[in-house]
């Protein structure tokens, strides 16, 4: 093994770094610089929830996991509390340079544009700026937004450049590559990938269902989803249509990259499935203490409910399993054939 920090030189045996290049380490800096400011922002206003609410550290803390404890009115909801903590699980990795935190800081930049551009639409209508204007805490909510829109621009603009390309081999006789890792990494990226596909397919159905319903308002969700002014309120918290359809957008478009397990893409899939492991697991804890997996096989609809969430739980979990083991022999997802771009 001859590796020299800094330096083009890297023979190592697959030789994929498990940290990034010296040249990105600023732009992992200042990534997690700003993840950490808006995480913190997400926190404070938590914070605020709990002090002003009517119960105690002990509900928020039960509501966490259990829908039926949290307080009836939330500034942030169960979206905003698990991508906190994504976010500064995030800023701790790339502080520590480690690579997967490109894919996971892109995929949370790219998150809070499109909640920013979501905020952005709903400015267009004057009834909703002037919520803003006349409530108490919209000055605040306000700074929040547009703290989330800078937080994109930059870690976005910082961490698109941060590119790994391959390091050139010096050795007169380079070891040879070891495939049978580099097959292993690159069969366990696409097995999430089949799991987020499926997972994305079965959300894209239900939700079609939904939207058929008869007496569904389908133009108003649609619009819910991409126009802040819809929900009403100036409560930081995500919309149902917002979350629903991000969701399904999500397990596409990740599923489809890791499926051809070109890039490494380790941080994005461990981001968003345990994310989404956590708003499940919160799903079976209020379906449970709801008493609704005894009653659901009464109906058909109930029955295919319950695999949904079943198989949410599986695949969630399978895929946070599978990304944690991904590239412990030194290898990245994808890192054999094409640089990350």
């Amino acid at each position: 093994m001859v590796m020299r920090d800094g330096d083009a030189l890297d023979a190592r045996p697959g030789g994929a770094p498990p940290r990034a290049a010296p040249e990105h380490h600023g732009a992992y800096h200042t990534t997690a610089f700003f993840l950490t400011l808006y995480a913190s922002a997400l926190t404070a206003w938590t914070v605020y929830g709990i002090v002003q609410g009517d119960g105690s550290l002990w509900d928020f803390v039960e509501g966490l996991f259990n829908p039926g404890a949290s307080p009836a009115s939330q500034l942030v909801g169960p979206y905003e509390w698990a991508f906190a903590a994504a976010f500064f699980a995030t800023a701790g990795l790339a502080a520590a340079h480690r690579r997967p935190a490109r894919s996971a800081a892109l995929f949370s930049g790219f998150f809070l544009l499109a909640v920013s551009l979501r905020e952005a639409v709903g400015l267009c209508d004057a009834a909703y700026r002037y919520q803003y204007a006349t409530d108490p805490l919209g000055g605040w909510a306000l700074a929040t937004r547009m703290l989330g829109l800078v937080v994109a621009v930059v870690v976005l603009t910082t961490m698109l450049p941060a590119v790994e390309h391959r390091r050139r081999r010096t050795d007169a006789t380079p070891p040879a590559p070891r495939p049978a890792l580099r097959a292993r990494d690159r069969c366990l990226s696409r097995i999430c990938g089949v799991l987020f596909l499926v997972m994305g397919l079965i959300r894209l159905a239900w939700t079609v269902r939904d939207l058929t319903t008869p007496g569904m308002d389908t133009a108003r969700y649609l619009r819910g989803a991409v126009d802040g002014s819809v929900l009403g309120t100036l409560n930081l918290a995500a919309s149902a249509e917002f979350t629903t359809l991000g969701s399904v957008l999500g397990f596409l478009l990740l599923g489809g990259l890791a499926i051809r397990a070109r890039r490494d893409l380790r941080g994005a899939l461990l981001v968003f499935a345990s994310v989404e492991l956590y708003l499940t697991v919160r799903t079976a804890v209020w379906l449970t203490v709801t008493d609704f997996f005894n009653q659901s096989f009464e109906t058909q609809e109930g029955a295919l409910s319950a695999a949904t969430t079943a198989y949410g739980l599986a695949a969630m979990t399978s895929v946070v399993v599978l990304v944690m083991g991904v590239g412990r022999g030194g290898e990245a997802v994808g890192s054999g054939e094409d640089p990350a771009p």
